[in-house]
Formats: C-alpha cells, sequence, structure tokens
C-alpha cells in the first residue's frame, strides 16, 4: 500500500514543502519540492509576519505541481529555534522471584524521567531513550525480557515552542490545509544524518544555516543534547557587504560562495564587476579573509561554548558533523572548522539523490522522520520485536 506524506520545513532563510510516496517497495520516494525564499525568524518570531502565509502556499503549491497530487494534510516541521531538549536519567527496580524487563519497566522508565524532568514550557512531540542498563552489562536499545535486578535508562524528551505550533497550524488551517502532525526537524537530522555506530559513542551534529546555527549532541537514538546559536552564513554575507563596501546579493554570490576555507594565499582575487554608476571592483583573498574569517571563527567559539554547557561527555571516540548551507558550500569549510574546534569534523554523508544539498538537510530529516513514525506505529509494540526507541517515538510527533 502506497501512502503519501507531505512535510513543511521552516528554515531561516526558505520554507520547503517536500512530498514523498512511501511503499512496501521503496520507503521513501520524493515525488515533489517546493521551496519558497522568505525573512525567517529570530527568538521572538517571524522577521517579517505579513509574508510567511504567501510563501507558505507558494511552497505548497509549486509541490503539488512537481508531484501532481493535491495537498491537503500537511505534517509541520518545528525549527530547532522553537525546540527544546531535555534528558534525565532514571532507575526502576525489577520485581518478581526470576525478574526480567517487560514493557511496564519501560513505561515507568519514561514516568520516572518526565517527573525528574518537571514541567517545562511547550508541546512534547518526542520521547526517546538514549540506552538502557540492567544491572552492570552494556548499554542496549532492546532491554525487554532480559533479567536482572535493576534497570537503568538515559532518557531524552522534545518540546516544541506553543507559539511557534500554534501559529503554523492557525495559519495552515485558515489556508484549508489539515494538520496531520507535529515533528521537532532536529530529531530526524540527526537519525538521518548520524551514522548509527556514530551515535552509539556520541556524535555531533553543527547545522549553520542563513540566521542560525544549530548545535545537536546524539547518544542512541536519542538527541540529549540541542542549543541554536543566532549566527549563520547570512552574517558572514553581511559582514562582507559592510566590510568591503559592496551589494549583499554581490558579497553572496561572487565572495562567500566563491571563498575556499584552509589554503595558503595563492593569489585569488574576487572581483565585482561595475555596474549602475558603480566601478568594479577586485580583492585579495587576504582582504577578504580579514572579513569572512572572524565571523567563521566567532560562530566556532560558541559551538565550543555550547557543548561545554551541554554536560554531556564527549572525547576521542565521539564523531563531529557539518551540514547545513552556511558553511558546506565552500570547499576547506568543514577542515576550517575543525580547526577552529580542534577537532575532525566531516561533511555529513548523501541520504538520497534527490535534494542532495546540505541546505535541504533539515528537510530530508524531518520527511525521514514522519515516514519512520508512520511505519513503526504498524509494527509490534515493543516487548513484541520492535525496538523500544521505536515504539515510544511512535507514540509522540503525529
Amino acid at each position: 500500500m502506497k501512502t503519501t506524506v507531505v512535510a513543511v520545513d521552516f528554515g531561516t532563510s526558505k520554507i520547503v514543502t517536500l512530498v514523498a510516496d512511501n511503499s512496501s517497495s521503496l520507503r521513501c520516494d520524493i515525488v515533489g519540492v517546493g521551496v519558497a525564499p522568505y525573512d525567517g525568524y529570530m527568538d521572538d518570531g517571524w522577521n517579517n509576519p505579513g509574508e510567511v502565509n504567501q510563501q507558505i502556499r507558494a511552497c505548497i503549491e509549486d509541490a503539488e505541481k512537481q508531484s501532481r497530487r493535491k495537498i491537503r494534510d500537511v505534517n509541520i516541521g518545528v525549527p530547532a529555534s522553537f525546540t527544546h531538549a531535555y534528558k534525565a536519567e532514571v532507575t526502576v527496580e525489577l520485581k518478581g522471584t526470576d525478574p526480567r524487563v517487560t514493557s511496564s519497566d519501560i513505561k515507568q522508565a519514561f514516568k520516572l524521567a518526565e517527573e525528574k524532568i518537571g514541567v517545562v514550557n511547550g508541546i512534547k512531540v518526542h520521547a526517546t531513550p538514549a540506552w538502557f542498563i540492567i544491572d552492570n552489562g552494556k548499554k542496549t536499545l532492546e532491554p525487554v525480557g532480559k533479567s536482572g535486578r535493576e534497570l537503568r535508562a538515559l532518557i531524552s524528551f522534545i518540546y516544541a515552542d506553543q507559539f511557534f505550533v500554534e501559529d503554523v497550524s492557525l495559519r495552515l488551517r485558515d489556508m484549508g490545509y489539515n494538520v496531520d502532525g507535529v515533528y521537532a526537524t532536529a530529531p530526524g537530522e540527526m537519525m538521518l544524518f548520524l551514522p548509527e555506530e556514530e551515535r552509539d559513542h556520541t556524535a555531533v551534529l553543527i547545522d549553520i544555516g542563513y540566521l542560525t546555527t544549530d548545535v545537536m549532541i546524539a547518544e542512541g537514538d536519542a538527541l540529549v543534547f540541542l542549543r541554536t546559536i543566532d549566527i549563520g552564513g547570512g552574517h558572514i554575507t553581511a559582514d562582507l557587504a559592510e566590510g568591503l563596501d559592496i551589494p549583499m546579493a554581490e558579497a553572496e554570490q561572487r565572495i562567500k560562495r566563491e571563498y575556499v576555507y584552509a589554503v595558503e594565499d595563492q593569489g585569488q582575487t574576487y572581483d565585482i564587476p561595475g555596474e549602475e554608476g558603480r566601478e568594479a571592483r577586485s580583492f585579495t583573498r587576504r582582504q577578504v579573509a580579514e572579513v569572512l574569517e572572524p565571523r567563521v571563527e566567532e560562530i566556532a567559539d560558541e559551538i565550543k561554548k555550547a557543548i561545554a554547557d551541554s554536560g554531556v561527555k564527549l572525547g576521542s571516540w565521539s564523531s563531529y558533523y557539518l551540514t547545513g548551507g552556511g558553511l558546506t558550500m565552500n570547499r576547506g569549510g568543514a577542515k576550517f572548522l575543525g580547526n577552529q574546534l580542534g577537532q575532525t569534523v566531516k561533511e555529513t554523508p548523501k541520504r538520497t539523490a534527490k535534494l542532495n544539498s546540505h541546505a535541504f538537510s533539515s528537510s530530508l530529516g524531518l520527511i525521514d522522520l514522519i515516514i519512520d513514525t508512520i511505519e513503526t506505529r504498524d509494527r509490534e509494540p515493543a516487548g513484541a520485536g520492535g525496538k523500544v526507541g521505536q515504539f515510544f517515538r511512535s507514540l509522540l510527533g503525529g
């Protein structure tokens, strides 16, 4: 049976609508894409509220034309700026003459973890275990049926900002669309682009977008830390425009996108053509670097601060990945960032032949998470063959 899934993802410079078919023969076939540029958002809401409805409608209609499907039901992606991650470690005593972990014990662990976190603002959209440990054994995500006296668990809860969810839901409903589900984009992006074996050893995903940078730390299948930094690739462009006294468009297209990081100055120049009474100008790589690189260094410093504040233990075993359109478009960008962080930073792997640009990572992670959740709801619950993490993700997000 084929199911069509529609997701609307809100970035800081564009709204993206993806239409994907899910069937027994093909798990995720993207059949339609709509992209609409807009002014994005900051902590206090939309930068230009009046344009949001128009651009939502524009990107959905473009996705309809490309997919040749009439869209009625949509899923909302809540961006990291409006998402919060909380984690708690808890212990459950196993009972009985031959105590073994049951699904009731798992649910008790989730209940205790939520109580330990306490009352927080927002709407709970995901709950996922990072790991379970029985007695002093190894970490696992499949503890049901195993014997022991004590079950420990680290559990992550993801909450979405109520203002964002209600605002976008109302806009979509006023336009005649039905909101089918609400999902946080960060967990989906984390699960899709961080390899499972590296998540098991704790991994970091950095998404540098246009106006913000998202720092995500994954442990197992759980997002255990999330912070949004209000600096992105657009600030690099603005620095170039101001520092070199050139238009924003020229700074973006002819310098920021063309700049190569982590190389010695080899006499490269960046030429800005003259037009509308403005003389043509040329800048050396050194002139550009003096304006551009300090902003990337600032982003790196903020990333280091975020990781230090996370309380998550990272070490030589932890992997660092970079995505988003703010820096990965530049050759040497990941290496330059890694040098500033004192870590090896790799670009995220390509997961699909369609939309393989890093600028669409959050959108692809979102659609993958939605499909994973839909598929999990059709499977047997934990304790009857299903992974515990998948089971509890299936209870939320929809």
